[in-house]
């Protein structure tokens, strides 16, 4: 166990919650530690049910393609806790060192002083160090969960909002209707500030305006002051200050088009200012680990077939699985293959909602258990969920099981095989395979 990760440990006794959604602990520590939020660099915010570590990789890659150093704070990781932490240097950040890591982490436990706090928190705070230390241009700052009540929810002037798509999610913590939970989000909406607003539900866009009016932050609304689609190959992208016309996204999905689409938004409502060369390059160059990633090489693709496809999103509720299923749909009209699901669910989730997306796509489902995850779906019910919306399912041990199974199943040709359901299934796969995220 490295430094950092017995710091963590240890900050796991600090409160009986994972998650309790309030600021009060983080107004303390942040006073304890000389407020160093108020030190980072010009910050972008970002909000929003699905689709967020997508827009910020947009951000940042166009950000980068400008010239510019950018420091990026996004949650969960996958691999490695570090991932969490990207520390913004000329000509292209890192992932923070271990060393630096828990230095930032032993600091805020000192400060905390023992106290009450959840580990998002604390994390929070080292990384408002991390970022208030190093020199950048630019700081990408994604929510954890909700908005409002949410860690990073301190800094009082960014230089614009993002929020992406809302859905339901996180019902337990955020509210049971798409409106209470659109509220949640829309509280990163400051005074003054504006807000680049994905494409939106009528409800959570109704909640969105309602509370950009309370607090008069201008909104730039997808499909009102901004739009993008896909012509002849290329992403086009429309809004007052004139058209750009892109080369495609490298990440893979129609909905990534949106996501590129409210990152442009973001950074022309910053006020920076970025020439179209930075835009042609980072939309064409970003890149973001289990979103409709396909894993060419590696230990788990060495156990199918040659000919077949690997691919991996961590989707885990029904809008991101209806991204996925669409993203599958395009990939299956370009070139035909049969499709088998290895899915892995948390039992926080709602897998009925999320499988009914492959309805009618997917050959079948092999469901897997999360590894190292007590909240995790047993096997099993995943299968019977799939059979109860008529997908033909079966139930494996292990992610290397379920791709041996995948591979005896004898279909012709070569079958895409699609793990998805969880960013923690989404995280073992990439340790598993080999390629963790860099």
């Amino acid at each position: 166990m490295s430094d950092y990760e017995s710091i963590v440990a240890r900050l796991l006794t600090l409160h009986p919650k994972r998650i309790d959604l309030s600021l009060d602990r983080m107004w303390r520590i942040l006073d304890a530690l000389g407020h160093p939020e108020r030190r980072v660099p010009p910050v972008i915010h970002v909000a929003g049910t699905n689709g967020k570590g997508s827009v910020v990789a947009f951000m940042r890659a166009v950000l980068e393609a400008s010239g510019r150093s950018v420091h990026v704070y996004t949650s969960p990781h996958l691999v490695r806790f570090n991932e969490r932490f990207r520390i913004g240097a000329p000509g292209g950040g890192k992932l923070v060192s271990d060393e630096a890591l828990a230095g930032a982490l032993e600091e805020c436990e000192r400060a905390n002083a023992g106290q009450p706090i959840t580990v998002f928190e604390i994390e929070t705070a080292a990384g408002f160090l991390l970022f208030s230390r190093n020199p950048a241009d630019v700081l990408l700052l994604e929510v954890g969960l909700g908005g409002r009540l949410d860690a990073t929810n301190v800094i009082d002037r960014p230089l614009a909002s993002a929020i992406t798509p809302v859905s339901m999610d996180h019902l337990e913590f955020l509210g049971d209707t798409l409106e209470k939970i659109a509220e949640e989000k829309a509280g990163i909406l400051k005074s003054g500030v504006p807000a680049a607003i994905g494409p939106q539900p009528d409800a959570a866009l109704a909640a969105i305006e309602r509370q950009a009016l309370r607090v008069r932050a201008p909104l730039k609304v997808s499909g009102e002051h901004w739009s993008v689609h896909e012509e002849r190959g290329r992403l086009v992208y429309q809004d007052d200050d004139g058209l750009l016309d892109l080369p495609a996204p490298k990440l893979h999905g129609r909905h990534q088009l949106d996501n590129a689409g409210t990152a442009i938004a973001a950074l022309r409502a910053s006020g920076l200012a970025l020439p179209l060369s930075a835009f042609e390059t980072g939309v064409a160059r970003a890149e973001w680990p289990a979103r409709m990633q396909r894993l060419a090489h590696g230990k788990l693709k060495a156990l199918l077939s040659p000919d077949s496809e690997l691919w991996l999103d961590g989707s885990h509720n029904a809008d991101g699985g209806r991204a996925a299923a669409a993203a599958l749909g395009d990939l299956e009209e370009r070139v035909p293959r049969p499709l088998v699901l290895i899915v892995g669910m948390l039992a926080t989730k709602d897998s009925t909602a999320f499988l009914r997306n492959f309805a009618g796509l997917a050959r079948c489902v092999i469901a897997v258990p999360i590894p190292n995850q007590e909240k995790s779906l047993p096997a099993e019910s995943v299968a019977d969920a799939a059979r109860g919306i008529g997908l033909p399912a079966e139930s494996c041990g292990s992610i290397a099981e379920a791709l041996a199974a995948a591979g005896r199943l004898a279909l012709e040709p070569a079958p895409r095989v699609l793990i998805a359901g969880s960013l923690y299934l989404a995280g073992e796969v990439l340790a598993q395979n080999g390629t963790p995220p860099e």
